[in-house]
């Protein structure tokens, strides 16, 4: 019964870790933003994208997040049906994901949305959960691309 009650609390701690990524960065909460990731985060957004993954900081990731995301004047990721596998101090989280993108445009559509999964690994710190790993997997997509710098 102790294991089961813990278990819940680590599940929703890490979805909770998850949400908070989302959250901060729409709420552009760029001093908050790094305190959900571990030291060294590999972000894979090759789906989008192409090109390789990338292992980055905190640091270089809040900054690249502000730089981008900053320059719209709204985003808002949702994320829900998550599914959270833990194994002793790991674990996975899996959820879908819809984002929306908000800029004036004079010359196209003001918004870009952007749907499929995120896998978020996380591995348990002194401080909680923190996410070491983001494969962001796009399977469609809506509106103005463009408005994407």
């Amino acid at each position: 019964m102790r294991a089961a009650m813990l278990w819940r609390m680590d599940r929703l701690d890490v979805i909770d870790t998850c949400t908070r990524l989302a959250w901060h960065a729409d709420q552009r909460e760029w001093d908050r933003l790094g305190s959900v990731f571990a030291d060294e985060v590999t972000l894979d957004y090759t789906s989008l994208n192409g090109g390789e993954p990338a292992t980055l900081t905190p640091a270089q990731i809040v900054a690249a997040w502000q730089s981008v995301l900053g320059g719209f004047a709204a985003t808002q990721h949702l994320l829900g049906n998550h599914l959270v596998a833990i194994d002793g101090d790991t674990a996975v989280c899996t959820a879908s994901f819809q984002a929306t993108h908000r800029k004036a445009e004079p010359y196209g559509g003001s918004l870009w949305t952007l749907g499929g999964t995120y896998r978020f690994d996380l591995v348990r710190t002194g401080d909680g959960w923190r996410i070491t790993g983001v494969v962001m997997t796009a399977t469609w997509g809506d509106g103005n691309r463009g408005l994407m710098p």
